[in-house]
């Protein structure tokens, strides 16, 4: 964000107060529009120390401008996470932290009047953030809480023991008031804003034009149009707000309680929490009212407002560095990293465990819009613009329909001059040609596609909060999927389980539920080392965690809150085997009573739980076996990850390939550890340890194979995306080789493409970072040879087998969430050209997830993002098009929510994109040729002094342009999707030539219609006296002169100009409909819409049998009547050879001719061509000017350049080095390692 300072000046002020008085307002809402004109014009520039209005411009691509009035706060300090000064001395007025509302410069009269004690700091208010004054950066900065710049050590000590109300007091007046306040605006608010926008302020001038030219009947019409629009559009915009605010409202007030300094428990509302206040969870639960890091006690928190995930997730105290000897250093604490202990602002507290007499207690660091929920809320109020070139043509279009109708203003002040009009008439009518030229109907005529669109897709389950990314979702030429609950089944089936003993792995078991295991310490690691908690009698947790716990079929028992407030400590949650699963108990000797042996005291208790942790890929926890002196520790994770910290003399030789074979099939692999603790280790001491000297020495126990299965539906979506020339991505958490398997079992990688893995390594011990490329081997070999493959001779096996075809194949990059970090930092060069490629992303963590949719936008994709909702939600909202399958709040970040759990919504959200699209250009079209032959019938006509009349306006507006286009709307989308995709931009060649070439057509049969009839013997200039039809017959004599008594015609509207013109361009409008109407391959075809082929029909009825008397049409022979249907004929004809043969099956195909968009493709050397076929494209070519051009999109030139790389892609075991001591980042040589 870059800002300016300004201060107000006087004579500027005076100047625009007359500027606004001469040009009757129309400058102020100039200056409204636009902030940037407005602040200039009103204040002169200053330094940002002593301004008293800043001017803001954002630094992304949209470059907005906004301004904001400097206000003044009185406080007794300007940091607020630093003790005021004298704090202990009351303000005696006190005044001390009162909050104007008032400019800066009527505040800085009054500073006088309060304490000495007190100074003044400067702030502004931008998007519901407050930034103030700091003197240090000399800027402007919003004040951060504990969640920036805060170490774990300083948190326990610091922060730990509460603040006194003199410190709460004093930090209120920066963090204000602790509410996601969402604003519903007044009706009249939202009214003035809605009537103040440029296209209702153009209706109105041309509803006052049309009213001063006595258009009475038209001018009442539109303005009973645009109350109705408007009232929709309040209606609308009002239920968003209502519904936005009814969310956020929902349990944002509570009455919580926290703990003062030296002064106990406090109850006060949430809304005057502060950062620093220590909160007590209450036992029951509660909805978090701001985000908080826990420093004592144990909660399980419900996250799916955040996450999308309703797995109950257990949130343990903060560690502190101060207690643990082993600890590495002190930590600054940050709520992404350490989100294990922190509860976010929005979510549920089921439930807290707790020491008796010590409470579940959380520390404030972040409040009101600071907050998760809070950045998630003002996502959605203060969106991102959407940048889409349909949006940037439709503006240059408009602009190219101002600078006709300034010609035709022209035209018509030299014109009435020439004819000596009055100059009254000749001011109304050369301003009635602009409102002419620039339909004022044409915003609600595009809306009517997206609307209409909407609708389809809510019956099919797609429920959309972004309507205007439909259509951008009709451009999406590549996806980005989540493996897990999205191509796969949510859930995972236990495939087995591969135990180990003396180092080796035994055999591969299908149940671990059974006698002789039920006591083994491999299934005592699997009913213990878990996160699940029973929640009103139901067990809740993590799916893998639960199938898992399910698959040995022990019991899970927890104590209640009666249970622990008994005892001194936590009492720990319980498992035990069922009894049908233990041996019967036998008589025993002495040397094998064991307590825990007994079969009916064989229990295990979860003494401490080290949760899950993305970043270190494991989970561990401390038990004890009923009866046993000494605990055990367990721990379950990544294999590589397990193996590393296990002795490694534990673990299998084989480990590595077995691992390997189980991954090549698709299996999710999971590794087991166990070791026993020192008898030294209490309770206590267990309660305060750090993980890190737990997780250490371990035993490896062996792996539990865990089956992810393919949803039935995920093959045969992505085939017809790969038929419609739609790139698919994998960006998964899950292992590389596992989803490299199932990417070959969806079909996103064919059998016969080669997989290069990318392994990334950051700089170490003085070495450049590098990257290492290895072949990976399909899997069809891999399963008819032996399991213990050596990985190393898969690239020599490709080198010398398909390393000469490799031109001829496709090929894939795969690469892990590390690797893509590194090459991003280093390899900034590279990045292009592998997500070119880039099929498989793996173990990505949610940020990468969002910077892997920037890099693909970077390169001209239009992305799509398809996700179950947990983790997905920054992807989402980066993505052209997100596509949520979950239902829950997290939802609201994503443009588009799926009902059904199943990609099959990815091709219908993108069908129903591409019929909006081309629905949003045929309306454009048909908008811009309307005001266009309308405009060349009102030149005509100007020509000789005349004018359509009021009702025939009204006729072609209401009864014919309105109708049709609301009507054309409903082409439903066409029932596949095909390879081809629509324009992106109305300034296309296609599109251009279309429109032009309908114009010249229409203006050419309404001339040879209006001078034709001049050309008739019955034609003379028309009178009230005039009568052609008795020239023609003699019947109806008296209807006639009927008639022709009427009153004097002051705007010679009634001539036979005016009829023959007004009927061939009646007709005009009705055939340019149906040629643009298209249907395959995007929309269905006309012929299936009823109601606009019903509609066209009345319509042509209307007008053939249209009373002349009405429409102030004069009567013509019937002869005439006749030629006008024949030229009209020949009108529509024309019209729809040009439009579906010269342009569709000719010009198109050879001039407009390029490579199909979203698919990119290796080219296979062709035979040489012919010298006559080559002459004859040559020729072609030539004649149109079209030579070959380099591609507009990035990624296809890209293509084109590593298609003649000879160095790309890399070959097999070569490494590419960052070069050493260089100022560009990215730049990277290539060796080859020998």
């Amino acid at each position: 964000m870059e800002i300016y300072g300004y201060n107000w000046c006087r004579w500027k002020l005076v100047l625009v107060a007359v500027g606004v008085l001469c040009t009757g307002g129309f400058l102020l809402l100039l200056l409204y529009w636009m902030p940037e004109w407005r602040v200039r014009a009103t204040c002169k520039r200053t330094t940002l120390k002593d301004c008293e209005v800043v001017l803001l411009r954002t630094t992304d691509e949209f470059r907005i401008w906004f301004c904001a009035k400097i206000r003044i706060v009185l406080s007794r300090g300007d940091n607020p996470l630093q003790n005021p000064q004298s704090i202990e001395d009351k303000v005696s007025n006190g005044h001390s932290g009162h909050l104007f509302e008032s400019p800066a410069e009527e505040n800085r009269n009054d500073l006088n009047k309060y304490s000495p004690v007190s100074e003044p700091i400067r702030y502004f208010t931008h998007h519901s953030v407050k930034y103030f004054w700091n003197d240090a950066v000399q800027s402007f900065d919003f004040k951060k809480g504990l969640d920036v710049s805060t170490s774990c050590s300083s948190i326990h000590n610091e922060h730990s023991t509460g603040l006194t109300k003199e410190v709460h007091d004093y930090r209120k007046v920066f963090y204000g008031v602790n509410e996601i306040a969402v604003k519903v605006p007044s009706i009249f608010k939202l009214l003035i804003k809605e009537v103040l926008n440029p296209f209702y302020i153009f209706q109105l001038f041309s509803v006052i034009l049309w009213v001063t030219d006595e258009y009475y009947y038209y001018a009442l019409a539109i303005v009973i149009m645009s109350v109705i629009s408007i009232v929709s559009s309040l209606y609308t915009i009002r239920k968003q707000y209502i519904m936005l605010h009814d969310m956020v409202a929902a349990h944002s007030i509570v009455r919580v309680s926290v703990s003062r300094a030296n002064q106990g428990i406090e109850e006060i509302l949430s809304t005057d929490l502060v950062p620093g206040d220590i909160m007590v969870i209450p036992s029951n639960g509660t909805v978090m009212p701001c985000d908080a890091v826990l420093v004592s006690g144990t909660c399980i928190v419900n996250e799916s407002m955040l996450t999308g995930e309703s797995v109950p997730v257990t949130k343990t105290n903060l560690p502190n560095p101060a207690e643990d000897p082993k600890a590495m250093g002190d930590e600054i604490y940050s709520p992404e990293v350490h989100k294990r202990h922190t509860l976010f602002c929005g979510t549920n507290v089921i439930q807290t465990r707790f020491y008796t007499g010590e409470r579940v207690k959380a520390i404030v660091v972040r409040t009101g819009f600071s907050t998760s929920k809070g950045q998630l809320v003002r996502s959605i109020l203060y969106p991102k613009p959407t940048d889409f070139k349909l949006y940037r043509d439709a503006y240059m279009f408009l602009l190219f329909l101002v600078v006709v109708a300034g010609v035709g203003f022209l035209y018509t002040v030299v014109n009435s001059i020439l004819n000596e009009v009055p100059a009254h008439i000749i001011i109304i009518e050369s301003l009635d040609i602009i409102t002419i030229t620039v339909p004022p109907a044409l915003p609600a005529a595009m809306t009517a596609g997206i609307v209409y669109a909407q609708r389809r897709l809510k019956k099919i389950g797609i429920f959309c909060i972004s309507p205007q990314r439909i259509n951008i979702c009709g451009q999406l030429n590549l996806v980005c999927f989540d493996k897990t609950g999205t191509l796969t089944e949510d859930g995972l089936d236990l495939w087995g389980i591969q135990r180990v003993e003396n180092a080796r792995f035994l055999f591969p078991e299908e149940r671990a539920c059974n006698e002789s295991l039920v006591k083994s310490q491999f299934v005592a690691c699997m009913a213990t080392c878990h996160s699940l908690t029973k929640i009103e009698g139901v067990l809740s947790g993590d799916p893998l965690d639960l199938k898992m716990f399910e698959a040995i079929g022990w019991i899970l028992e927890e104590a209640t809150e009666e249970e622990t407030a008994l005892h001194n400590r936590i009492m720990p949650t319980v498992v035990r085997p069922p009894k049908q699963l233990l041996p019967e108990s036998k008589p025993a000797t002495n040397q094998e009573m064991e307590l825990f042996e007994l079969s009916a005291g064989y229990e295990i208790g979860i003494v401490r739980q080290f949760p899950f942790s993305s970043a270190l890929q494991r989970m561990c926890v401390v038990a004890r076996v009923l009866g046993e002196k000494r605990m055990d520790a367990f721990m379950k994770g990544a294999p590589e990850v397990i193996a590393s910290l296990c002795k490694q003399e534990t673990v299998p030789e084989d480990f590595e390939t077995t691992l390997e074979d189980y991954t090549k099939q698709g299996f999710r692999v999971i590794a087991l550890a166990h070791r026993k603790l020192e008898s030294k280790l209490s309770w206590h001491k267990v309660q305060n340890i750090n993980r890190d000297a737990i997780e250490s020495n371990m035993d490896f126990m062996g792996l539990i194979i865990m089956q992810n299965k393919l949803k039935q539906e995920t093959p045969a979506v992505l085939e017809d995306l790969h038929k419609a020339n739609i790139r698919t991505v994998m960006v998964t958490g899950d292992n590389m080789l596992t989803a490299i398997s199932v990417a070959r079992d969806c079909g996103m990688i064919l059998p016969q493409d080669k997989v290069i893995i990318a392994e990334a390594l950051p700089p170490k011990d003085g070495q450049v970072a590098r990257i290492n490329w290895h072949y990976a081997d399909t899997l069809t070999k891999c399963t008819n040879s032996s399991p213990a493959i050596n990985s190393q001779d898969i690239p020599i096996k490709l080198v010398h087998e398909s390393l000469e075809d490799l031109q001829l194949t496709k090929y894939h990059f795969a690469m892990n969430g590390k690797s893509f970090a590194v090459i991003l930092e280093h390899f900034q060069d590279l990045v292009p050209k592998l997500v070119l490629h880039g099929t498989v992303f793996a173990r990505m963590a949610p940020d990468q997830k969002t910077q892997l949719v920037e890099a693909l936008q970077n390169v001209d994709y239009y992305v799509g993002m398809c996700g179950d909702g947990a983790n997905d939600c920054g992807a989402l909202k980066k993505a052209h098009g997100g596509i949520s399958l979950s239902e829950l709040e997290a939802s609201v970040a994503s443009p588009f929510t799926s009902r059904a759990p199943s990609i099959s919504c990815v091709p219908n959200l993108i069908r129903e994109g591409r019929a909006a699209l081309i629905t949003s250009f045929c309306v454009f079209k048909f908008m811009a040729l309307y005001s266009i032959i309308q405009y060349f019938s009102v030149s005509l006509l100007y020509s000789i002094l005349s004018n359509l009349g009021d009702f025939q306006f009204l006729f072609i507006d209401l009864a014919i342009i309105l109708v049709v286009v609301f009507t054309m709307s409903l082409n439903p989308a066409w029932k596949e999707l095909v390879a081809q995709r629509p324009p992106s931009g109305l300034i296309s060649g296609q599109l251009l030539c279309s429109v032009l070439s309908q114009i010249i057509t229409c203006f050419g049969f309404q001339t040879v219609g209006f001078i034709w009839v001049k050309q008739q013997p019955w034609y003379e200039p028309w009178s009230t006296q005039s009568d052609a039809c008795n020239l023609s017959t003699a019947t109806n004599t008296s209807s006639s002169q009927h008639e022709n008594e009427t009153l004097h015609d002051e705007h010679n509207i009634k001539n036979y100009e005016n009829t023959t013109v007004f009927f061939i361009s009646s007709f005009q409008y009705l055939i340019v409909a149906i040629v643009f109407s298209k249907g395959k391959p995007f929309r269905q075809p006309c012929y299936k819409n009823g109601t606009s082929l019903l509609i066209i029909y009345n319509s042509s009825w209307t007008l053939f049998t249209s009373d002349n008397f009405v429409l102030q049409l004069v009567c013509v022979p019937y002869q005439w009547r006749i030629t006008i249907l024949i030229i009209i004929i020949i009108n529509a004809i024309v019209s729809i050879l040009v439009e579906n043969i010269l342009l569709d099956m000719i010009l198109w195909k050879v001039v407009f001719s390029r490579d199909k968009q979203g698919e990119y493709r290796l080219t296979i050397p062709q035979p040489p061509q012919e010298p006559l076929d080559r002459w004859r494209g040559c020729f072609l070519s030539s004649l149109f000017g079209c030579r070959k051009k380099i591609p507009k999109a990035k990624y296809m030139h890209l293509a084109q350049e590593l298609l003649v790389d000879p160095e790309w892609p890399p070959k097999p075991r070569t490494t590419t080095e960052a070069k050493a001591l260089t100022q560009e980042n990215g730049s990277y040589s290539v060796i080859t390692v020998t």
